[in-house]
């Protein structure tokens, strides 16, 4: 789902502030980091009591968020802002803010088509948005051209 602007981030606030637990990791937009956001995450939510099929979920949405930004977000020239990756507990719902401030997306419907994408000769699948969808319970991004992207993703944990 895409929502315009502003939208979904003022409402990340406003929950954030009534969160059972929250937390917010800074770095460099590099292919190394990607791992790091991974396991973060993955050790975050280890609070709910996850079983390994929810870990595995949240890891591969996890990935897929943070390596476009890292491919797609920063191509030129890192922001030295790099990507910011905040999530919060609420009951058994695990919420994720992945943020970054590069090139940003010109158009989000056909950046979330499966199988499209801006970087063939990476042999990039374009399959990053259908993954996050598919193994997260809500997605919500924003983007503006040259000023970013973020993406919102909440899953429930246990009681499936």
């Amino acid at each position: 789902m895409v929502k315009q602007n502003g939208v979904w981030n003022n409402q990340w606030q406003k929950n954030m502030e009534h969160a059972d637990n929250r937390m917010k990791l800074s770095f460099l937009p590099l292919p190394q980091n990607e791992g790091f956001a991974r396991v973060a995450v993955a050790a975050f939510m280890t609070q709910l009591n996850p079983i390994l099929e929810e870990v595995d979920d949240v890891k591969t949405a996890v990935s897929e968020a943070v390596t476009n930004s890292i491919i797609h977000g920063y191509e030129s020239a890192p922001d030295e802002r790099g990507i910011v990756l905040e999530a919060y507990l609420k009951g058994n719902g695990l919420h994720i803010k992945i943020e970054d401030w590069g090139i940003g997306i010109e158009n989000i419907g056909k950046a979330m088509e499966p199988l499209y994408t801006t970087k063939p000769e990476l042999e990039r699948s374009g399959m990053g948005f259908a993954f996050m969808e598919a193994f997260m319970d809500e997605l919500h991004v924003e983007s503006e051209p040259g000023k970013g992207t973020i993406v919102y993703m909440s899953k429930q944990i246990g009681g499936q």
